[in-house]
């Protein structure tokens, strides 16, 4: 076994490296951004070495200055985990050069198959069938443009580059082409340096399965069964599972077999996952699938086929680096159970999946049988907009697929998230939708459902309002009794008691706050106690409910709030309700509203704008495009006008509510 390894990674995959690299009595070297100074991975290696400021071109896409740590710090080999550098053959020709055991496949393999047309040539001279489309090398728009005509719409287009639904637009019609091929192509140039794309057909009513390979460098290559990847959000995955529902003992077999032929082709060494798309029209078919591209990667959904299979896949990267053999072969391997795994993400469900980001003022997993939780990040940690913005993996396996979702939906409700808005909410309604429970999807599932599983904007829960606001008053309360305590030692002073106190009757009192940042008034009432015993009550009043809360107060059950410097978070049903009071004195200029403002709706970069000062728009027009964590989001006109100012410029780092175009509706 290897004696140490660099992690040229972070976040959840850094720490799931570390753990496995630990129980094999390897030394662990991380290397990390400024921004990860304090993060989770940097904590668990034995060392951590700075690398870059925080954006990945400046940090963790560095080659050289990852290998030289590695030198300096006598690493073994490097695990690339996945993104970054992961597929990039010149990483492992650099680990070559120096000596350093690259935890991957050889850089030919990497070079054979990532690249997407050319992996396609290899497949089709494999016998493999392809989707039709367009796989290459002429990238002038008019020319693309033709192809995705003789094609027929809609089409796909795909980075040549790269993974992770990055670079990948669905275009419908013609009129869209140019819009789409440039946003994928400038996607892919800063996602993977190559702008490169290709331009498929759409299949209707698809199903993404991929099958997962293994190889050592003795020849020996065997599949590790297929995972069904097909819940997916803008070509990203959302939740995984293994075994494929629905998937025919023939099907499977044909399918492996073209994997490892696959895989064998290239010379592959180590984890490796061939993607393919199957028309589930009429239930999967083994003559109705094609391939799609080979990630040269260990995957992200790399748990749900270690629950099935009993093994540790990164456990078997290392030992296959190290030059050992499959300890198993094809026919030693066999299914049992199902399992499935939900991306939980810092994103906003209600507003479009809009990266979120902030501090984790709460954060907190079930545990139970057939559960297992990978994340890379704890409680009081910062979700930045510089990179992916995963929080964790939760993964449910049981003896059936039924157990095994009903396991992931109890986990995914019992799960505290609190600071960043995220999905969990949202990744529970899926997990119970009927038609995913039985089978009935394929990957347009979530974008044709999206009301029922409550991605579309919701108005504020009025009982998380009350109790944020009780939370808020006895928070108060507790503080001011403190700071009476240190004034007066061990005194007591009647003007210390928390009573409201007024001759009689009862009073009201108005109370500002802010809900999830809009501006609102709670009517607080507070009732005179009848004797000196008994307790004074505190009555909150907002929306067609009342709350209340007496000064012997019993919490609620502590998961429900989270406490922050400037207000609570309330949690419930899934959802978050961030509750502050308001200050009328507390103006921020910087976000005001001046005009029709076109504001940044997360923290990024602003990396195109598409209009000048004195320029008519339309309604619904593009005119800017924002960056954050790895995705493109346009901004778009909310009016017809004229462009009144340009607030930011290209290339500029912007925080979320910051004015970028302010428009003079047209007279």
């Amino acid at each position: 076994m290897l004696e140490s390894v660099l992690i040229a990674n972070r976040g959840e995959i850094a720490c799931r490296i570390i753990r496995t690299a630990k129980r094999l009595g390897m030394r662990t070297i991380a290397v990390h951004s400024e921004a990860d100074a304090d993060a989770l991975f940097v904590q668990m290696a034995d060392e951590a070495h700075l690398i870059g400021p925080p954006p990945a071109r400046e940090s963790y896409l560095q080659i050289d200055r990852i290998i030289e740590v590695a030198k300096r710090t006598g690493a073994a080999c490097i695990h690339p985990g996945y993104g970054f550098l992961s597929e990039r053959a010149e990483f492992a020709d650099a680990c070559a050069e120096n000596g350093i055991v690259f935890v991957g496949p050889p850089a030919s393999a990497i070079r054979a198959m990532g690249l997407k047309d050319a992996a396609k040539a290899l497949a089709q001279q494999a016998g493999v069938p392809v989707v039709p489309g367009y796989h290459g090398s002429r990238q002038e728009p008019d020319f693309l443009r033709q192809k995705a005509y003789e094609i027929g719409y809609p089409v796909l287009i795909k980075a040549v580059a790269g993974g992770g639904g990055k670079g990948m637009r669905r275009v419908d019609k013609a009129a869209d082409f140019d819009a789409a091929l440039e946003s994928a192509q400038r996607e892919a140039a800063s996602a993977f340096g190559d702008p490169r794309v290709l331009v498929e057909k759409y299949i209707l009513s698809p199903r993404h399965i991929e099958i997962q390979v293994f190889a050592d460098g003795e020849g020996n290559v065997v599949h590790l069964f297929e995972r069904d990847c097909s819940l997916q959000r803008r070509h990203q995955k959302v939740i995984e599972e293994a075994p494929a529902p629905g998937m025919p003992p023939e099907m499977r077999e044909i399918m492996g077999k073209a994997a490892v032929e696959a895989a064998r082709a290239v010379g592959y060494v180590g984890a490796g996952t061939v993607e393919f798309i199957a028309d589930g029209r009429e239930g999967l078919r083994p003559d109705r699938f094609y391939f799609m591209e080979m990630n040269t990667r260990l995957q992200v959904e790399h748990p749900v086929t270690e629950a099935i299979t009993g093994l540790d896949l990164v456990e078997l990267q290392f030992r296959v680096a190290s030059g050992e053999w499959l300890p198993f072969n094809q026919d030693d391997l066999e299914i049992h159970g199902h399992a499935v795994e939900a991306r939980l993400y810092a994103e906003d469900p209600e507003h479009e999946f809009l990266p979120s980001t902030g501090k984790l003022w709460a954060l907190d997993f079930p545990e139970g049988e057939g559960l297992r939780i990978d994340t890379g990040v704890e409680a009081g940690d910062e979700v930045t907009p510089y990179y992916d913005p995963m929080i964790a993996k939760v993964i449910a396996h049981g003896a059936t697929r039924e157990q095994a979702l009903a396991r992931l939906a109890e986990a995914l409700g019992e799960t505290i998230v609190a600071g960043p808005k995220t999905n969990v909410a949202f990744l529970k309604k899926l997990c119970e939708a009927g038609e995913f429970r039985s089978a009935q999807f394929d990957t347009g599932f979530i974008d044709r459902n999206l009301e029922n599983l409550g991605a579309v904007p919701q108005n504020a829960d009025p009982e998380s309002v009350r109790l944020g606001v009780l939370r808020l008053l006895d928070h108060a309360f507790d503080e001011r009794a403190y700071q009476a305590r240190i004034r007066a030692g061990s005194t007591i002073s009647a003007w210390d008691d928390h009573d409201g106190f007024q001759l009689a009757g009862t009073r009201s009192q108005g109370f500002p706050i802010k809900v999830d940042g809009e501006r609102t008034d709670v009517l607080l009432e507070w009732s005179i106690p009848t004797s000196r015993h008994a307790n004074m009550d505190v009555a909150v009043r907002w929306g067609d409910g009342v709350s209340h809360m007496s000064t012997e107060y019993m919490r609620q059950d502590p998961r429900t709030f989270a406490l922050m410097d400037d207000g609570v978070i309330v949690f419930r049903n899934g959802r978050q309700t961030r509750i502050v009071r308001h200050d009328p004195f507390d103006v921020d200029l910087e976000h005001m509203d001046q005009g029709n403002s076109v504001k940044a709706p997360m923290h990024g970069k602003l990396i195109a704008v598409f209009v000048q000062p004195g320029d008519r728009v339309e309604k619904g027009q593009r005119l800017a495009i924002v960056e954050a964590m790895k995705m493109e989001h346009a901004l778009i006109a909310p009016m017809d006008g004229e462009v009144a100012e340009i607030a930011a410029e290209v290339g500029a780092q912007v925080a979320e509510g910051a004015r970028l175009i302010v428009l003079k509706a047209e007279e």
